[in-house]
């Protein structure tokens, strides 16, 4: 976010937004990882953890996104194809697929593959891109 857009935003939902909103990201990102490992392995500690990971993020992402659909939304009007609009509509899908991720997980071990890996690789990649494109986008504008 820009620093004239934060200033009309209260702070500490800024503060909190800040502190929260990488937290989901490092969860998908591992439980990821662990659905690669489960691939190569078949070790079901691997599907478990990665699980147990997936819910943790998505429970952890409800905050930042709640905070983030306020300043999206709500006062503040940003044009159509703005950086910040592009990252909330790229992270809600992610999450999206994460929650169908969750349910896929929920399943026996071996049902798992190869769905869980494609949707976590599709969260985890939508997730980095709308990161990266609100840098770029910020720092050109």
């Amino acid at each position: 976010m820009t620093s004239q857009v934060t200033s009309r935003h209260s702070t500490f939902a800024v503060a909190v937004y800040a502190l929260f909103h990488p937290v989901p990201l490092g969860f998908f990102v591992a439980g990821w990882i662990f659905d690669i490992i489960y691939l190569y392995s078949t070790e079901i500690f691997w599907t478990q953890a990665a699980s147990w990971l997936i819910a943790i993020g998505l429970i952890i992402a409800i905050i930042p996104r709640l905070i983030n659909l306020v300043q999206v939304w709500v006062g503040v009007s940003y044009p159509q194809g703005s950086a910040i609009k592009v990252h909330f509509w790229a992270y809600l899908l992610a999450i999206i697929l994460e929650i169908f991720n969750a349910f896929i997980h929920s399943r026996d071990a071996w049902a798992v593959v190869p769905a869980g890996v494609i949707l976590s690789t599709l969260a985890v990649v939508l997730m980095l891109f709308a990161n990266v494109q609100l840098a770029v986008r910020d720092r050109t504008a």
